[in-house]
């Protein structure tokens, strides 16, 4: 009896510690465990939108760079740091194990802060301070002092290519799968993490980009610096709580062995009968803690991976388990790409928005608000939506529809799209009246300071955070959860790649439409003068690409077919070894 219940202490979902010993569930992991992950969170979140929420003011204060070339350089950089982590995704489930990529990433992460600090810090690593309205006659950056600022940026991308894929996947695998407790928590994980680092973002958003523009940059950055050490440690400490995951090979060789064998087997027939297809025999799964899965009928075709033709070789013969994992990553990409729309518009909030912000009457008193800081009500909208969700939302549908989650994740990025067609809608009506203004005055030719509080601009940053609860908090928690267990890291990496790809598509769409309404001598819908500029066209163009975008979602959420919860096979594959076990007992006695 003792041996049974510390048997059934230790988890079952195949978590281990650092030495890949089984773990007891009440030694590790939980919201204990948690506690230590989600602080490193926070300064993390501080330190990244600590340098991203005000980046379009450096760069043109600055470094002199004009509207579209720092708003593009903004969104190619926040691009980056957003497409790295399918490469640390890559590392940590076929190499390092999910920990230490991290703790190697932070360490390559802290690198580029304490750089980039430096970079603000040394009067030789800028230009002179220039305080002519039109930046084209400044004095431009060096090569050199370019090479400095940049290359700290993209060292810093490169470290969060590894940690930002792997902290929170770190720290849903802290909840046994298997355990109806610690379910029913990973359930709302993902609402709590985001409303836990989001803290951060507030405190970036309000008070660092106030000393960034009122005290200095050496300080704006340094106190991010100080503190992503700090939490590096931390997280560190929580070692000895952590469960963690063995890695289990390269998940793309995995896919493309799948894709590679049912290509060859070209001519191949499916049989009827899925138990005619090869897959390894429970004992296989058992051993290894592996989840077996279930021959499904979507995307048929990859089936005939699992046609046994005689050859054994990986390239020619999979199993239905690798089969369906496959599938599984596949039928996500469709909704991978609805969401890089919606990712665009994000990108105008440290771009665009503020830039709107600089043309406005910034004071309260003797106080001047910080264009940047607006961005603070996004993460405040946010954190009491995502209450508001978690508290009376979920639980209100959960009597309608009796989903544990209360409507399903597709139907919860389903609300969160149509918010961002009422932002861009409201953005444009916004800057119609703000343009009109500046015609009242005018102020339209010299680019004067507008008469007008900027807090104007209020409802689309508001908006924006609501946005957020529904869709971003949906779209990490959709590809974490239905992404194979092998391949988390992987499918955690995609809702970071739907931004990356989103901020990519930014610059490419200003740099498009700046160039093509100049054409025929017009001055064209983005200057470096706002005031002379047609921002209110350009976001109405961009409510019009979310309302298609929407079209194209409610397209594939009708053709989506969820992963099966493995919870219960994992009941069955246990009670099937168990009647195995009595069989094959009885056969020897």
């Amino acid at each position: 009896m003792d041996i049974e219940r510390r048997s059934d202490d230790y988890t079952k979902d195949g978590t281990v510690d650092l030495k890949g010993k089984p773990v007891l569930r009440s030694k590790r992991g939980g919201w204990k465990a948690c506690s230590f992950v989600v602080v490193y969170e926070v300064f993390e979140r501080m330190a990244y939108y600590g340098i991203s929420s005000n980046l379009v003011i450096y760069l043109t204060k600055k470094l002199h760079e004009g509207t579209v070339k720092s708003s593009n350089n903004v969104t190619n950089w926040v691009g980056t740091v957003w497409m790295t982590p399918m490469l640390g995704a890559y590392v940590a489930d076929a190499q390092l194990g999910r920990y230490w990529t991290f703790v190697i990433a932070s360490v390559i992460y802290l690198s580029g802060m304490s750089l980039l600090t430096l970079s603000v810090s040394l009067p030789a690593l800028r230009p002179p301070p220039c305080h002519d309205h039109n930046v084209e006659n400044c004095k431009r950056a060096s090569t050199l002092q370019l090479a400095v600022f940049f290359g700290a940026l993209y060292t810093l991308a490169v470290g969060t290519g590894g940690t930002k894929p792997n902290i929170s996947t770190i720290g849903a695998d802290q909840f046994d799968e298997f355990d109806p407790k610690e379910k029913a928590h990973k359930l709302s994980f993902f609402n709590w993490w985001m409303f836990s680092i989001f803290f951060g973002t507030l405190f970036a958003n309000t008070a660092l980009v106030y000393i960034q523009d009122n005290v200095g940059w050496t300080l704006g950055y340094g106190l991010p610096t100080i503190g992503l050490a700090i939490s590096i440690g931390i997280f560190l400490a929580g070692t000895r709580f952590y469960r963690h995951r063995v890695p289990t090979g390269s998940p793309f060789t995995r896919m493309a062995r799948v894709i590679v064998a049912a290509l060859r087997k070209w001519n191949v027939t499916v049989p009827n009968d899925p138990k005619e297809l090869y897959e390894l025999d429970l004992e296989e799964y058992a051993k290894k803690r592996k989840f077996r899965i279930d021959s499904t009928p979507t995307l048929r075709f990859l089936n005939k991976a699992a046609v046994q033709t005689g050859s054994t070789n990986p390239w020619m013969l999979c199993s239905v388990t690798q089969v369906e994992e496959t599938k599984q990553m596949l039928r996500m990409i469709p909704v991978l790409v609805a969401t890089f729309v919606p990712s665009t518009m994000i990108a105008q909030i440290s771009t665009l928005f503020v830039k709107q912000g600089t043309t406005l009457d910034r004071h309260i008193g003797s106080f001047k608000i910080p264009p940047a800081s607006l961005q603070g009500f996004v993460t405040l909208s946010m954190l009491v939506s995502v209450v508001l969700y978690d508290r009376f939302f979920v639980r209100i549908m959960q009597r309608w529809t009796k989903n544990p989650r209360g409507i399903t994740l597709l139907q919860r990025m389903g609300i969160g799209l149509v918010f961002h067609i009422i932002i861009m809608l409201t953005a444009s009506l916004t800057e119609r009246y703000r343009l009109s203004q500046a015609r009242k005055h005018g102020l339209v030719e010299n680019g004067g300071q507008i008469p007008l509080t900027i807090f104007v601009l209020l409802p689309q940053f508001v908006l924006m955070g609501a946005a957020d609860a529904f869709l971003e908090v949906a779209k990490i928690e959709f590809f974490y959860d239905q992404a194979p267990e092998c391949m988390k890291s992987l499918g955690t990496s995609y809702s970071m790649t739907s931004l990356g790809i989103g901020n990519f598509l930014s610059s490419f769409l200003l740099s498009t439409v700046s160039r093509i309404t100049k054409k025929h001598g017009h001055g064209g819908w983005i200057r470096n003068n706002l005031n002379a500029s047609h921002l209110d066209y350009y976001y109405a163009f961009f409510a019009i690409l979310n309302f298609l975008n929407l079209i194209f979602f409610l397209v594939v959420v009708k053709f989506y077919v969820y992963k099966a919860e493995v919870s219960d096979s994992m009941e069955v594959l246990t009670g099937e070894l168990k009647d195995m076990t009595l069989k094959k007992t009885s056969e020897v006695l």
